[in-house]
């Protein structure tokens, strides 16, 4: 799924650089359709405003500076993907034993991966601040297929997602601080998971020692997020510590950076500042939506999980849950790197081999990993094409503009 960047503006450039197209905000399109929108939306200074850093993104042409960071993001995740590519080949090789998963099982796979999708986006709604689907599942599913396909894909699925929801009449920078607080309850959801495992580990259920080293980590790295969770949101001076200390690191880099390239990259400035005003917006959601956005990320994780296990089921394995959710926490987290689209490479072979580290043997191991991806990631890849013309036949044609930084711009 994807990522929301911290900055609509940097989303917005990456996505420049991606289609090399501006967008049109119109009023009246989010007036023909009143339940896609925002409540209480109605104000275009900020449409404005992200069109113009569109127009500044697009003013500047592509340096070789850009061309070498996109070179080295593909090389790295070439790398990967050849690292992990014997375990690749074994998942894929499993596509003709496809046709022999029950199908009644597989079904419930894909019901359940549908219900998490679901809780994902009802996330996003919470975000928005919007009863409406339509704008949020299309902008989502095409955001998550441009993810999903490029290396290094976050910047911009992110973009292509804000800019459609943007010209769909939300106000996206008000979602970014919902959107990441969302996000990093899905990250300390993913580590929790291992902590309902540790009752079976602990009740002598045969576990293979990589599986509870994979728990302790799991735990671990849980203790440690939560506490250090609860220091950022109560606390001022260590976040604001923080940030003085990278905005230091960044601009003696970028002084180094100038000298050796003759550039004119201006220093960073304010960084504390912005680290906590974003941390009040996060705790301002969490205190409003806790709960709903508590419920519904455990939803999101607790369907993606049982769609893993109708995979194993439909191959005809039957191990411990118990088991197969350690594999699943630890797969998952590995699928946070972007290294490669989507992890792919990574997630097959981490999933595949910790399963077979569960009990479920290798055959079965590779033809349900396969069975999962099928459902996670290429199903929900594939109908990014069709959501984005779904999008197109709701909106229109999203038409180039100029925009004034300090108004709503006119339409071209």
């Amino acid at each position: 799924m994807q990522r929301p960047e911290p900055a609509g503006e940097k989303a917005a450039g990456a996505l420049v650089r991606l289609s090399r197209v501006k967008h049109d905000v119109a009023a009246s399109r989010h007036s023909q359709h009143p339940d896609e929108g925002p409540v209480g939306a109605g104000t275009p200074a900020p449409v404005a405003a992200k069109a113009a850093a569109i127009d500044a993104a697009q003013a500047h042409p592509l340096t070789w500076k850009t061309v070498v960071k996109r070179a080295l993001v593909v090389a790295v995740a070439g790398a990967a993907i050849y690292l992990a590519l014997p375990s690749l080949i074994a998942v894929l090789g499993a596509w003709p034993r496809l046709s022999t998963l029950d199908p009644a099982w597989f079904a419930v796979a894909l019901a359940a991966e549908l219900a998490s999708f679901t809780c994902n986006f009802a996330l996003q709604r919470l975000a928005l601040r919007t009863r409406g689907w339509f704008a949020v599942v299309t902008a989502g599913l095409s955001g998550n297929a441009v993810t999903d396909s490029l290396p290094g894909g976050d910047a911009a699925g992110a973009a292509v997602q804000f800019s459609m929801l943007t010209a769909a009449g939300f106000d996206t920078d008000t979602a970014v601080g919902g959107l990441t607080a969302f996000s990093l309850l899905g990250v300390g959801g993913l580590l929790a998971l291992p902590l309902f495992a540790l009752p079976a580990i602990l009740a002598g259920a045969p576990v293979s020692p990589g599986l509870v080293h994979t728990a302790l980590l799991g735990i671990a790295g849980f203790v440690l997020y939560t506490i250090f969770g609860v220091i950022i949101l109560r606390t001022q001076r260590p976040l604001a510590a923080l940030g003085r200390a990278a905005q230091s690191l960044w601009n003696w880099i970028t002084r180094g950076w100038n000298r050796i390239t003759h550039g004119h990259r201006p220093p960073v400035t304010g960084l504390d500042k912005r680290l906590l005003t974003q941390r009040d917006t996060i705790r301002a959601v969490l205190d409003r939506k806790w709960w709903q956005a508590v419920l519904l990320t455990a939803g999101r994780l607790g369907f993606d999980f049982g769609c893993l296990l109708a995979a194993l089921r439909a191959t005809g394995a039957d191990p411990r849950p118990s088991l197969v959710l350690l594999a699943y926490s630890a797969a998952n987290i590995v699928a946070l790197l972007p290294v490669t689209p989507g992890g792919l490479g990574l997630v097959e072979a981490s999933l595949s081999g910790l399963l077979i580290l569960a009990g479920v043997r290798p055959g079965y191991a590779f033809l349900a990993t396969l069975a999962y991806r099928v459902a996670s990631y290429w199903l929900p890849l594939l109908a990014g094409p069709p959501a984005y013309l779904l999008y197109r036949h709701r909106y229109g044609r999203p038409a180039a503009r100029r925009a004034m930084p300090g108004g709503a711009g006119s339409s071209t």
